[in-house]
């Protein structure tokens, strides 16, 4: 039996929308609107969607960089949410971020033995010379060289500097990292690289990981089990096999249909969606998808439809298979 090290309940995040002369709180934009998932300890679980279905601000309300609005993280079993700043910020020692662009996380200013030392110095890790010692096994260990140390961030290429964010990540020996697309500002040989790199880091620190990304070629080379995002809240998630094998939500399907299938001669019918994604601030009531579903029903309109586990913890929240 795997072990459970995250448990994300409710999980809610709405951003007020300020408006009129007194710029009084007219309404809200519905960021994460009841979220639940688990993590396994040593697992890649990852989050997809389209831009805007709030992934990325999953991952922040976990780790507390964005305040949820409501619900409760479990993280071994303790609820992250009821911490107060210090409780929290000795929390951060085993729950890191590898942020989406490595050309705006690093600090241009500071040296990469700066960076790197930084996370050691706020949790009074090691003394000077442990530490400097620290950062020449972390850049060896992300594939960089310890003469790296002494430049700046400018000095690198855009995989370098993902390779050095991941290295800060572990550098208080994390036990969850949140990658927040960490791939997408990368080429695509450059993304590989990173890939394995995680996969290899994962093996070797026994590290989980909650992998954030929109590009769901990457997301089945990496994974473990994946959820799917629609508007704020999860549709559907499962093994990845069972997912891409065996989509059942029309939104899984129609997104599982527009990835580029590299044999020429196999031909894939595309799932062409109606409308456009509805706004955050007023979404459809009942199912937030079925104003561009092609199988709504009445029932679709009314009520939204339960997150189930259809045998296998393959879990869908729609009316077709309820």
């Amino acid at each position: 039996m795997a072990e459970m090290i995250l448990e994300v309940e409710n999980l809610k995040k709405y951003f007020p929308v300020y408006g009129g002369v007194f710029q009084k709180t007219i309404g809200y934009v519905k960021a994460l609107d009841g979220v639940s998932f688990s993590v396994n300890k040593g697992e890649t679980i990852s989050l997809v969607g389209e831009s805007g279905c709030g992934k990325s601000t999953t991952g922040r309300a976990i780790l507390r960089l964005t305040e949820p609005t409501e619900g409760k993280v479990f993280f071994e079993g303790e609820n992250l949410v009821g911490l107060n700043d210090e409780q929290m910020r000795r929390k951060r020692r085993d729950l890191q971020i590898v942020f989406q662009d490595p050309f705006a996380s690093l600090n241009p200013r500071h040296t990469v033995q700066r960076i790197l030392e930084e996370p050691l110095l706020i949790h009074n890790l090691g003394t000077a010379k442990e530490r400097k010692q620290k950062v020449e096994e972390l850049l060896e260990t992300v594939g960089l060289h310890k003469e790296h140390a002494k430049r700046y961030p400018h000095q690198f290429s855009g995989g370098q500097r993902q390779r050095i964010g991941i290295a800060r990540a572990l550098s208080t020996n994390p036990k969850l990292i949140v990658a927040d697309e960490p791939v997408s500002a990368l080429d695509v040989s450059i993304q590989s690289q990173v890939l394995n790199l995680m996969e290899e880091l994962q093996e070797q620190f026994g590290l989980t990981y909650i992998f954030i990304s929109h590009d769901l070629s990457v997301v089945r080379h990496i994974s473990d089990r994946v959820g799917v995002m629609y508007l704020g809240t999860l549709v559907e998630m499962a093994e990845k096999n069972e997912l891409y094998d065996h989509p059942l939500h029309p939104y899984t399907q129609a997104l599982l249909s527009a990835v580029p299938e590299p044999d020429p001669d196999v031909r894939k019918e595309r799932i062409l969606l109606s409308g456009d994604v509805p706004s955050p601030q007023n979404p459809p009531p009942g199912c937030k998808f079925h104003t561009r579903c092609q199988y709504v029903m009445e029932v679709c309109q009314t009520e939204r439809p339960a997150f189930k586990d259809l045998g296998n913890g393959h879990y869908v929240a729609c009316h077709l298979h309820q």
